[in-house]
């Protein structure tokens, strides 16, 4: 029997449905999730999703804030017995202690809370599907430049861009173009999850105060230098930094700077 907890709520965000059970199968065969997953749901509306991730996986834990739906959803699948539901808003909800995947369809308003609370956990999953404007998507890629949410997720985090949407396929249709971006924790990351609080600290300082002294940490000869050693370009006079570029100014930091202080 599928398990409901939590208080209720305000419904009070919105969002576009999907309700096409065969796009739904298609997007599914765009992952990798089996019957041995544990699956998380964000949102999980009026089930559409919900129905075939519990023929597609292991364990279903579907999050929705709406005490209507919630209500809903456990009438509709009363009989799941591999399914808990937990009515609450997820941002405030615990994640998953052993390892799990998340497929959602979540509301654009939270994107960025949402990929941050996921991407910054402890735990955070191995895998996650999740809906969202495409201009977003591209962002967090990097595309066309790097950015801070885009550079705090690439030491650790693979990002594609597996299915483009047509506003058709929601109800009621977005108002933008919608994609499904692929998020996968990387099995051998370029930085160890160890130094990654330093890695933000020195990201949100950057952006914050400049490279540069004397608000930055560096001078100019310490940048041209450490990139020189390195055997990468010299910063671009348009101010654009490559990821690989932040990298190495990174790794200096913590070599030089830190064990100064």
């Amino acid at each position: 029997m599928s398990k409901c907890q939590g208080r209720s709520l305000p419904f009070s965000i919105s969002q576009n449905f999907l309700t096409s059970s065969a796009i739904i199968r298609r997007l599914l065969k765009k992952t990798d999730i089996t019957k041995t997953d544990t699956v998380l749901e964000i949102g999980a509306g009026k089930g559409h999703i919900t129905a075939a991730l519990l023929e597609k996986s292991n364990q279903v834990i579907a999050v929705e804030i709406d005490p209507r739906l919630t209500e809903y959803l456990k009438n509709k699948f009363d009989r799941a017995e591999n399914l808990t539901l937990v009515q609450d808003d997820f941002l405030k909800t615990p994640l998953p202690t052993t390892p799990y995947k998340v497929f959602a369809n979540i509301p654009f308003s939270r994107t960025t809370e949402i990929i941050r609370k996921l991407t910054s956990a402890k735990n955070p999953p191995s895998e996650a599907w999740l809906t969202m404007e495409k201009g977003a998507a591209k962002r967090f890629c990097g595309k066309p430049n790097d950015n801070l949410n885009s550079l705090l997720l690439k030491p650790f985090f693979n990002l594609e861009v597996v299915w483009h949407f047509c506003r058709e396929d929601f109800h009621p249709a977005p108002r933008v173009d919608t994609v499904l971006l692929h998020i996968s924790k990387k099995t051998a990351p370029d930085l160890p999850f160890a130094i990654r609080s330093q890695y933000t600290e020195f990201l949100n300082r950057s952006f914050k105060c400049g490279l540069v002294k004397p608000q930055g940490l560096f001078t100019q000869k310490q940048i041209k230098t450490a990139l020189k050693l390195a055997g990468l370009s010299p910063l671009e006079p348009s101010g654009d930094i490559l990821y690989i570029q932040w990298l190495c100014l990174f790794r200096c930091y913590m070599d030089f700077i830190i064990k100064k202080e």
